[in-house]
């Protein structure tokens, strides 16, 4: 029997999540077709001039935009921002710090160090596990 190798496709829209980029800002011919597996490594490895300059300058899916704001998606929501965002308007929101982004970097930063905290003491409880018991 022989195995007949089929060539995984995507969406647009997973496409264009797993490249970060926002897919209504993607050319027309990307969000009409399906991508294969290979379509996207190549897009990764070697993005051409319109998916570089979508990262480079937006707009941004809300992933891409709470990770270069330093905050959770759930806390774009609570400031407000539903809307894809340029990597301009992201650097003004940077420069003008209005309380919100300040209040969700505090709390990302807890998160994080709460996070840290908890892995550390599994590793501590687990090096004890590894232990040779008397």
């Amino acid at each position: 029997m022989t195995s007949h190798k089929t060539t995984q496709t995507m969406k647009p829209a997973t496409a264009a999540k797993k490249l970060g980029v926002y897919l209504q800002a993607t050319p027309a011919e990307f969000q009409e077709g399906v991508v294969s597996r290979s379509e996207l490594n190549a897009l990764q490895a070697d993005p051409p001039q319109w998916l570089q300059d979508l990262r480079r300058n937006g707009p941004h899916p809300r992933p891409v935009v709470a990770a270069k704001l330093g905050v959770s998606i759930a806390g774009l929501a609570r400031g407000g921002v539903t809307e894809p965002l340029t990597t301009e308007q992201i650097d003004a929101l940077k420069d003008e710090q209005p309380e919100w982004l300040q209040r969700e970097r505090a709390t990302q930063a807890e998160v994080r160090k709460e996070a840290a905290r908890i892995k550390e003491k599994n590793a501590a409880r687990d090096g004890q596990d590894d232990a040779p018991q008397a």
